[in-house]
């Protein structure tokens, strides 16, 4: 037999890194504008979206604008560095709507603060209107139903019960419509003033007159369910930012940190990077660091879901948010703020749930015409009936269409149909440990075709593990493996560190070497006692071994057997690919490494299709030629060597723990190392997109049917307000069925 020995050794494809070194060298000369965020105020339908993206969108150095009813933000890409933040708040105020720039020191709470003032202040408003419109609304229905019921002063009454409905709760929607009138515009607070001011007044008019026929009820509730409509719609957009909350109540309020020879808590904003930490049993880790003194089992699902603690111990690293379960330890600290894990994925989430998606932009530029040709269609329904039935005309019926028309058409629910879906889709995922970048990748991901997987650091773990041990005649496995973990025992070869793992794994102990020498391309040499021993490279390699890494162990220069060595699978990846299989989706491994090493994977996960020894630089071309052929395609990788390829990809998806290039890479994370997580991002971008048609389809075809009713004189403005008001509600509560996506 003939062998050489060899130590394996490894190096980087040269034009992978003349890649690398050309993106390196782009990103160092061109430094790119950063994305500015910005708190909206004053926005209540897909109208005002659109009114504040053109505003900001013809402010000079403004690339891109996208802004977002649900989180009320705004995302600002300039065309260069030298976009002024103040230039595009005067913009949106001029429009008539407030704005304020979003830093890295913005109180993420903030905005939960506002969401709480604003569901007060609706509740108030609802208040209002239930203790004087429905006193109103009785007292009318008393006349309806019984016209001898009259008494005197009857309509002045009336006015004065429906006047603080008008003026405390219609005043909030007249201060809308009238800076939507000076801007030469008109929004949903148009349609609301119109339509109840509308019906107030001609109720004045008709009591200066003493005319019994008024509608005060018609105006008070309008305004009173609109109100109730408010107050639910705010509440549920509240719970729709549940995520959020969520992922920033996992890091705590203060720290215990060593100063000044003693221990002080402070609040978490003042850790500072280098800072020493005590952190307690039972306590949530602060910030990102390492342990330097002391040893623990820290609670890591939240970032790897991984649902077995982690054993730390001194120069171990640790997460800030993860749980600490046994022991006390000292860290230090080594990323704090905005620069944590936890905090960039918190910002990762906003960033996503204030994204827009493509079919949002179509209902946006739809609502940006629609309350104008609504105004149009209230005029021509009040003339209608005003010139109908034989040129006779009749004032009260024509008014009562007029103002059903333009209460039913406020254009509400098309302006949260989709960034309530996308809102809480995101923060679902998030989760569940699927960081999903912006709206686009989600639209993108509900439309996969195939998956094209990387292999190491992907579907196995990286790294090896004993497969076989083949002794020669008259030796055992035992025998072979024990003499070879003692001549690995000190070696820092990954394949050294595994056959030394096999041993204890089995029982076996190997004894320390009296000597040991490691030679690059030459092999391991060890002695114990009075026996020399290698292990080296078998580059004759047996049948049955095919897609292994073989080495041969050798004593005294004769050879006892050899050790078969493999990557080992990561748990979940068969079943990753069986779940895909379900979705219709194809798999495809695509992997720079020998085609036997590759085989063995496809054969264990059963893959069927499979591209081995393809080089970084050629994997996109591969990917081309698989789009022309299953249409888009997604690339799942360790965010390392896989960057072109997912880049290239229609979907680029990043395996990682948090770390700071799994972040960078793809168009979505997956928190923990699980494969089963691309199946499960896939299902759960589906089920948001349904979701999302869903809401459309309930929006438009509201307003389809319900402007023609009201017309017709079919749906009178007190059950016109109530429909619409409900809409709202029913897209929203629509979108929080996706807070109940499971994993699997």
């Amino acid at each position: 037999m003939h062998f050489r020995m060899r130590v394996l050794t490894w190096s980087p494809i040269p034009p992978f890194m003349d890649c690398v070194a050309s993106m390196a060298e782009a990103a160092t000369s061109v430094t790119p504008a950063l994305p500015l965020a910005f708190h909206i105020g004053g926005m209540h339908c897909a109208g005002c979206v659109s009114t504040v993206e053109a505003a900001i969108a013809k402010v000079p150095g403004v690339a891109s604008v996208a802004v977002n009813l649900a989180t009320e933000a705004a995302r600002v890409c300039p065309a260069d560095i030298g976009l002024d933040p103040q230039s595009v708040i005067r913009a949106v105020q001029s429009a008539g709507y407030e704005a304020s720039l979003l830093t890295a020191s913005t109180d993420p709470r903030d905005a939960e603060r506002r969401q709480r003032l604003e569901i007060v202040q609706w509740k108030r408003r609802l208040l209002l209107g239930l203790v004087f419109g429905l006193p109103v609304t009785a007292l009318s229905m008393a006349h309806d139903v019984f016209p001898a019921f009259h008494f005197p002063a009857r309509e002045w009454v009336l006015l004065v019960l429906a006047f603080p409905v008008q003026v405390g709760v219609g005043g909030a929607f007249l201060a809308g419509a009238w800076r939507a009138f000076l801007h030469g515009r008109a929004n949903m607070d148009t349609l609301v003033t119109l339509g109840s001011g509308a019906a107030f007044l001609f109720s004045l008019v008709q009591t200066f007159r003493g005319d019994p026929a008024v509608y005060y009820d018609s105006s008070a509730m309008i305004l009173t369910f609109i109100a109730l409509g408010r107050t639910l719609e705010a509440g549920a957009r509240h719970r729709t930012s549940e995520a959020i909350r969520t992922l920033m109540d996992l890091a705590p309020e203060s720290a215990t940190v060593l100063r000044d020879g003693g221990e002080h808590r402070v609040p978490l904003a003042a850790v500072r990077a280098g800072d020493r930490l005590r952190v307690q049993p039972g306590a949530k880790i602060p910030v990102d660091g390492r342990l330097v003194e002391g040893h623990s089992t820290v609670d890591e699902a939240m970032m790897t879901g991984e649902s077995t603690p982690a054993e730390k111990f001194p120069g171990d690293g640790v997460t800030g948010g993860t749980l600490n379960q046994q022991g006390t330890f000292l860290m230090v600290a080594t990323r704090v703020g905005s620069e944590t894990a936890l905090a960039r994925i918190v910002e990762t989430v906003r960033q996503a749930q204030g994204s827009k998606a493509a079919v949002q932009r179509l209902a946006d530029r739809v609502a940006g015409v629609f309350v104008p040709v609504v105004v149009l269609i209230a005029g021509l329904t009040f003339l209608g009936t005003m010139l109908g039935a034989g040129g006779t005309a009749d004032w009260t019926d024509a008014v009562l269409r007029m103002v059903a028309v333009l209460v039913i058409a406020c254009p509400c629910a098309l302006g949260l149909a989709t960034p309530t879906a996308v809102l809480v889709g995101t923060g679902r995922g998030a989760s569940l440990g699927i960081l999903i970048k912006d709206a686009p990748a989600l639209e993108q991901a509900g439309r996969i075709g195939c998956v094209v997987w990387d292999k190491t650091g992907t579907l196995t773990r990286g790294e090896p593990r004993v497969y076989k041990v083949q002794p020669e005649v008259g030796v055992t496995d035992a025998e072979v493996l024990v003499l070879a973990a003692s001549a690995e025992l000190h070696s820092e070869h990954p394949l050294g560190r595994a056959i030394v793992a096999e041993a204890h794994q089995r029982g076996l102990n190997p004894r320390p070497p009296d000597e040991f020498q490691a030679e690059a391309g030459l092999g391991v040499h060890a002695r114990i006692g009075g026996t020399s021993l290698a292990v080296c490279r078998c580059l004759d390699r047996p049948a049955g071994f095919e897609g292994m890494s073989v080495v041969s162990v050798l004593r005294d220069g004769r050879t006892l057997g050899r050790i078969a060595l493999g990557d080992t699978l990561k748990a979940g990846a068969r079943e990753a690919i069986d779940d895909l299989r379900k979705l219709g989706i194809a798999s495809v491994l695509m992997t720079g490494d020998h085609s036997g090493a590759a085989e063995i994977v496809a054969r264990e996960t059963g893959i069927r299709e499979v591209y081995a020894e393809v080089k970084p630089t050629e994997k996109a071309d591969r990917i081309a030629k698989l789009r022309s052929r299953v249409g888009a395609v997604a690339m799942v990788g360790d965010g390392i060597n896989d960057a072109p390829a997912l880049a290239a990809s229609d979907l680029g998806i990043a395996m990682g723990r948090g770390t700071d290039i799994a972040m960078a890479a793809g168009h979505i994370t997956l928190i923990g190392n699980d494969p089963r997580g691309v199946p499960r991002a896939i299902r759960l971008s589906r089920q948001t997109l349904r979701v999302i048609q869903q809401n459309l389809f309930l929006a438009f075809v509201y307003n389809i049917l319900a402007i023609p009713l009201a017309a017709m004189g079919k749906l009178n403005p007190m059950m016109a307000a109530l429909a619409m008001a409900l809409s709202s509600v029913s897209v929203v509560m629509n979108s929080l069925r996706l807070r109940r996506f499971r994993m699997e």
